[in-house]
This record gives C-alpha cells, sequence and structure tokens, in this order.
C-alpha cells in the first residue's frame, strides 16, 4: 500500500464560505486558496472544525475538496477531516476524501458512544486499512468528550498508515512534549487554533493546524522561529494572541474567522451555518477592538 508524506509545518484549517442564502461559495473558497498560497502555507486542510465540517453534506464536501485541489494543484498536501460517530460511517468519509484527492485523514474518535482506550485502537486501525491515505489521529477531548492517553496513542503509532497526531488536548505543550517523549513513530503537530504555538514547538510539535484568516502572519511567526529570531517571533505572536483566543470563543469562533476573512478581502460573506452562531454584540465590539489594532492589510490576488 503506498503512503503519501505527512503535511508538516503550517497546515491551516480552510473556512468553508457560504452566500447570503447559504450555499457554497465556491468563488470566495478558490479566493481563501489563493489566500493561502499567497501566504506560504505548507499545507491545507478542510472539513475540520474550523471548518463547519460538521454542517456539510456529503456531495458538498465532494465538491469543496475537488475546488481546493484545482486551485492548490497537486503539489500541496491536502488533509481532509473525517468526523464520523461510527467505524463504519468514519470509513465511508475517508474513502469519499482519499477518492477525492485527499492526502491525509484528519481522524476525530467516535463520540456519541465513548469508546475505551483499546476500542480507539480498534477504530483508528480499522480507518487507517481503509484507503491509501494517511492517517492523522486528532486527540480533541474538548470536543469529542474523549480522552486518547499517550499509551493508546504510543499503540497508534505501531498502526501502518497512521502517521501523525494533532494535539488538542490542553494544555497542549504538555501533552505534545509527552507524545514526543514517548515515541518517535508519530508527527506531532498542535491545534487549538494555535493559541500555545512557540511552546508547543518547543517541546517537539512539528506543524500547527489553525484557522485560516492570519496565515500571513504565522508564516512569518515561523520563519522568525526557525531562524532564532525568537525575540521577533514571541512579540509577532503577542500582537496576534488576541485574535487567537477570540478565534476560540464557543458558538461563535466560525463566525469571528468568516469576519475577519471576510474584512480582508477574502471572501464575500460571513454566513454561517447552524448550530453555528452569528456574531453577538459583545464579541463583535471585541473584534473590532482587537482588528483597529492589529490593522490586518486587506488581501488582494498577486497578478500571475
Amino acid at each position: 500500500m503506498t503512503r503519501t508524506a505527512t503535511p508538516i509545518g503550517l497546515v491551516p484549517i480552510l473556512a468553508t464560505p457560504f452566500a447570503p442564502s447559504g450555499e457554497l461559495d465556491l468563488p470566495s473558497l478558490r479566493s481563501l486558496v489563493e489566500f493561502q498560497l499567497d501566504s506560504g502555507v505548507d499545507g491545507l486542510a478542510v472539513f475540520g472544525m474550523a471548518s463547519e465540517g460538521f454542517a456539510l453534506a456529503t456531495d458538498e464536501r465532494a465538491v469543496i475538496l475537488r475546488a481546493v485541489r484545482e486551485v492548490a494543484g497537486d503539489e500541496v498536501p491536502i488533509v481532509a477531516g473525517v468526523n464520523g460517530t461510527s467505524t463504519v460511517v468514519a470509513i465511508e468519509q475517508a474513502r469519499h476524501a482519499a477518492a477525492g484527492g485527499a492526502d491525509q485523514l484528519m481522524v476525530l474518535p467516535p463520540y456519541l458512544a465513548k469508546p475505551n482506550q483499546q476500542q480507539l485502537i480498534e477504530f483508528f486501525g480499522e480507518v487507517a486499512t481503509a484507503t491509501d491515505a494517511t492517517v492523522m489521529v486528532q486527540d480533541a477531548p474538548g470536543v469529542t468528550g474523549v480522552a486518547i492517553d499517550v499509551a493508546t496513542m504510543t499503540a497508534l503509532g505501531r498502526i501502518s498508515g497512521i502517521t501523525s497526531v494533532k494535539v488538542e488536548a490542553p494544555p497542549t505543550p504538555v501533552k505534545v512534549a509527552a507524545v514526543t517523549r514517548a515515541l518517535d513513530e508519530l508527527a506531532v503537530l498542535g491545534g487549538l487554533n494555535a493559541a500555545s504555538l512557540i511552546e508547543e514547538y518547543d517541546n517537539g510539535s512539528v506543524g500547527t493546524m489553525p484557522a485560516c484568516e492570519f496565515s500571513d502572519l504565522l508564516r512569518d511567526i515561523l520563519d522568525d522561529l526557525s531562524a532564532d529570531r525568537r525575540a521577533e517571533a514571541r512579540s509577532a505572536f503577542g500582537r496576534l494572541l488576541p485574535l487567537i483566543h477570540l478565534g476560540m470563543r464557543p458558538g461563535q469562533a466560525w463566525a469571528v474567522h468568516k469576519e475577519v476573512l471576510r474584512r480582508r478581502g477574502i471572501i464575500a460573506s460571513g454566513r454561517v451555518r447552524l448550530p453555528a452562531q452569528e456574531l453577538e454584540p459583545v464579541t463583535a465590539r471585541a473584534l473590532d477592538e482587537i482588528l483597529a489594532e492589529l490593522r490586518l492589510p486587506s488581501w488582494q490576488k498577486v497578478p500571475v
């Protein structure tokens, strides 16, 4: 079975743009992918939590994946989220994503009927053998209510096809350190909107998978870290933290991501789908103040 390389570095979770009517907005999606490429990302992810993946129909997923691949080309790795509530459903989503061109599957554990640790090993093992795409284990107990302990991750690292883990179990730097100490079979990437980006890298992370509205700023921060310009990286990261934290607000995170993208001229509408919530006045005011301080540049497509 041929396996593709594990995407590492800056791999943002793409928002899913909707028109004011609620339908997919493909021109905005293409614009969003172009912005990410201009920002110098190392890969792209679709159908994650920041994508409103929970609100997408099966046929919409196929359309989105095809559009992202068309714009990104063959050289940019694409990670597709899998959030099935059982093994059968997860395998169905995995096969659709792999057939549509995804290089890696970011797989949540089943979260309605909570699995035990042995069942987690069996679940991820079955998903990993279902396609030729590699598997990233998404460790997100805050969303799923399912904790994946380090011993289980060690077992998962021995399964063919499972090549990485996205750590979203707070505090993420501590879990990143524990996983990287325990095994070197898995590449470890950070989540939770890059809120602990620098500490995650300090403790062994090789990538980050945040929301997608500030990829250009994160690219500069990661480049500064790589070049040992730590003071510059910490200063820029500190300025960005209020927006990062606002983009984690329960119920409204998706509206925050999209409003920033809209104001930067990257997508046309901030429309979200239920059960995501529109911005209420308190969050909207906070976002106004943060953006006034940050002065994020508007984006225009670079002429070819």
